[in-house]
């Protein structure tokens, strides 16, 4: 783990840091929760959980704007300088990745919503559950990296959302085929293209953190550099 801010002189200020991680951490894990719960709505066409999903939407979007006013506290009053203002620049920013994440999860339980009982094509069910474990464990990797600003670990999820990308694309060919052979299959391949999208920008949003993550312990953009 590599330290970003050290000690200060006002413990106070320290304290205010570490409850501004912890805020950070916590909104991830309703985040996180959310995902998981929307690919087992999705792949269950379980109308009550994708309600139970969109419904968590106010609470991130609340998390969101105490974090948004606690970073504004901290900049006002502290004034912070070098690696902690790198810290809450970066807060701020992954702090709206999670809410368009939270957005994202919300999307594939409205889809569930539209459609009631009559779900995506059966067949695909492993493909999209595949590609949301993946997406899942990218968001869990990447709090955990959060957690203990660890850079290294940071900088080796972004590198995966290649696999994210790759599964996603061939998900997208797949349905793309069968839609093409019998149209009476495209309301239930829409509606598993708009979840595998969805899931997919999960995976960019995730990378976003990862980079700033790395800005914020060692001071260097990573962005379209690997």
């Amino acid at each position: 783990m590599e330290n970003t801010t050290g000690h200060h002189i006002s413990r106070q200020f320290d304290e205010d840091l570490e409850q501004l991680r912890s805020m950070v951490l916590s909104m991830g894990g309703v985040v996180e929760e959310q995902i998981g719960d929307a690919i087992e709505a999705f792949v269950n066409a379980d109308r009550d959980l994708a309600e139970k999903v969109s419904e968590r939407d106010h609470e991130v979007n609340g998390m969101e704007v105490a974090l948004d006013e606690e970073c504004s506290r901290i900049l006002a009053l502290r004034q912070p300088a070098a690696g902690d203002l790198r810290l809450i620049f970066a807060v701020i920013k992954t702090i709206t990745d999670l809410e368009r994440i939270g957005d994202q999860a919300e999307r594939v339980a409205k889809t569930v919503i539209r459609l009631g009982s009559d779900g995506p094509i059966n067949e695909h069910y492993p493909a999209i559950r595949y590609l949301g474990s993946l997406v899942k464990e990218m968001l869990h990797r990447t709090l955990d990296a959060f957690a203990r600003m660890d850079p290294n670990e940071a900088v080796e999820i972004v590198k995966g959302d290649r696999e994210i990308d790759r599964e996603y694309e061939a998900l997208t060919r797949q349905l793309i085929t069968v839609m093409m052979e019998d149209p009476r299959n495209i309301r239930g391949c829409l509606s598993m293209l708009f979840a595998s999208r969805a899931l997919e920008r999960i995976g960019d949003h995730s990378k976003n953190i990862n980079e700033y993550l790395v800005y914020m312990v060692r001071g260097k953009d990573i962005r379209h550099t690997l």
